[in-house]
């Protein structure tokens, strides 16, 4: 705990059996009460893997996609009694040693949701990062920030910690099942008035580490700019479902298959 303040680490996990353990190795177990990964059905040994780790392990019979997974994950962590939930995804693209930090800024309420940037400093490209992909996350987080009025960093990374409060409170069911899904998630925080910090993150691009490819990249890119643009239309009044603060929250009675 910190703070007294009950941390639980999510996973959301797909084929991600070369790169599990040495993530789930840098994370320091002295801040952290409790680790769940949920196997999106994948097709290697991750859900094995995690076993042998002793995480609590979670496993769908079918591919829910990423944002599913995540909703999934979330409902777990509630179930769990979590104060604080930090999403880590298992492909050692972010840097586990951050999750003290990251805890801290929600722990003393402070933030309400805290993001790991890699787009503070320079450590992208140094990374790794494809230059298409990071040239396209400047020009989306422009736009966005434009459009919806605020300062951060960057949209895109998945490395992010929410209060419980946060994650009782907004309309996740109604949001997408795929990768455009964090995106929404942000947006709705800026849209009900909470607070989001951030730290700046070193990321590792190489062979093992999850990317969707440019396809997908830009598919998702256009939903950004739409998820932008019914954000300005909702703060117009013109009701946007996705907006509605009556949408539908996480179903914790929702059963879920424990490995």
């Amino acid at each position: 705990m910190i703070n007294n303040k009950k941390v639980v680490v999510i996973m959301p996990a797909y084929n991600a059996e070369k790169t599990l353990e040495k993530t789930y190795n840098e994370i320091y177990q002295n801040f952290v009460d409790e680790i769940i990964l949920v196997d999106d059905f994948s097709s290697d040994k991750t859900k094995e893997i995690a076993k042998q780790l002793n995480i609590t392990t979670i496993v769908h019979e079918k591919n829910l996609g990423y944002g599913g997974n995540q909703k999934s994950c979330y409902r777990a962590a509630l179930k769990a009694g979590a104060d604080i939930v930090i999403m880590l995804h298992p492909d050692y693209q972010y840097t586990p040693k951050l999750i003290p930090a990251i805890a801290s800024m929600m722990a003393f309420d402070e933030y309400d949701a805290v993001i790991a940037s890699r787009m503070l400093g320079n450590s992208a490209l140094k990374g790794g990062m494809p230059l298409y992909k990071f040239v396209s996350n400047r020009f989306l987080t422009e736009f966005q920030n434009f459009v919806i009025g605020q300062k951060l960093s960057e949209y895109h990374t998945g490395f992010r910690g929410f209060t419980r409060k946060i994650l009782e409170t907004l309309p996740l069911e109604d949001c997408s099942d795929d990768f455009i899904f964090d995106n929404q998630m942000l947006a709705l925080l800026f849209y009900n008035d909470y607070k989001i910090g951030e730290i700046s993150c070193p990321t590792k691009y190489f062979k093992e580490a999850s990317s969707i490819n440019f396809a997908r990249s830009c598919k998702y890119g256009l939903e950004v700019l739409r998820v932008s643009l019914e954000y300005r239309l909702a703060k117009l009044g013109l009701g946007i479902r996705l907006f509605n603060k009556e949408g539908r929250k996480l179903d914790l009675n929702k059963e879920m298959k424990y490995y």
